[in-house]
């Protein structure tokens, strides 16, 4: 966990995969340069948290639950909340299940679950998304993205993460059971037939919401919105020996 003190309101930044709480580390420098409390934990499965190894305890629900404890546990009853790729997710869905405690919601790269399930309806979308087909397999998976040293894994994690970085994120997946994990945000919550479809949500978020675009995102006719969208420099690229059908090429 990345964590500084502040007098002021917390905040609550969480990360995608596969990455940790380290790819918050600037946020939290200058949140708590500002006065916030900003806390960026480990989430489920990730640095020194427990990893269990049940896929049902990797569920929206169970990392929900996870965030609303963080707050309390900090002695606080409301958090500005952030998230970026799975940690985007989770975010939507503690605003959802707790606008009591959202003062704000702050997302990257992953639109309301509502849009996102919309979004599945465009071939662009869909294929964007087939990579989930392989996340989906356990074994074959952890297998294809541990193969070479982990060329894949670290392939998704881009250039522009400073080689250490990329190093320690890579080292903490490769321990027992911690890619696993991981994936399991993919297969407690997703399926084949229906990824991101399933999470279809329709209830309004009553905090303020701000989605903000990175300097290079191009305009485009309708939006991509989900965690595939700002990591196509990988996914698109992800050579995986499988068809979108999961089935080997």
């Amino acid at each position: 966990m990345s964590w500084r003190t502040g007098r002021h309101r917390a905040t609550s930044l969480l990360h995608g995969f596969p990455e940790g709480a380290e790819s918050w580390s600037k946020q939290v420098h200058a949140l708590a340069g500002a006065g916030a409390l900003a806390v960026a934990p480990d989430m489920r499965g990730y640095g020194l948290t427990d990893a269990p190894e049940r896929v049902d305890d990797y569920t929206l629900t169970k990392l929900v639950d996870d965030v609303a404890g963080l707050v309390g546990a900090f002695g606080r009853k409301t958090a500005h909340i952030a998230g970026h790729d799975w940690g985007a997710m989770v975010a939507w869905f503690f605003a959802i299940a707790h606008p009591e405690m959202t003062r704000t919601l702050t997302v990257l790269s992953v639109g309301h679950p509502a849009a996102l399930a919309d979004s599945m309806r465009h071939e662009d979308q869909r294929t964007r998304s087939r990579y989930i087909d392989l996340f989906l397999l356990e074994g074959k998976a952890e297998q294809v993205l541990g193969e070479d040293e982990h060329r894949r894994l670290r392939g998704m994690l881009g250039a522009s993460i400073p080689p250490v970085t990329v190093d320690h994120f890579v080292r903490s997946l490769s321990r027992p059971g911690r890619l696993t994990a991981g994936l399991n945000y993919y297969r407690a919550n997703l399926s084949r037939d229906h990824p991101w479809t399933s999470l279809r949500v329709d209830t309004d978020v009553k905090s303020p919401t701000r989605i903000p675009r990175s300097a290079e995102a191009r305009p485009k006719r309708r939006p991509s919105t989900s965690p595939a969208s700002t990591s196509s420099r990988f996914w698109r690229g992800l050579d995986t020996g499988f068809s979108s059908s999961g089935r080997p090429r």
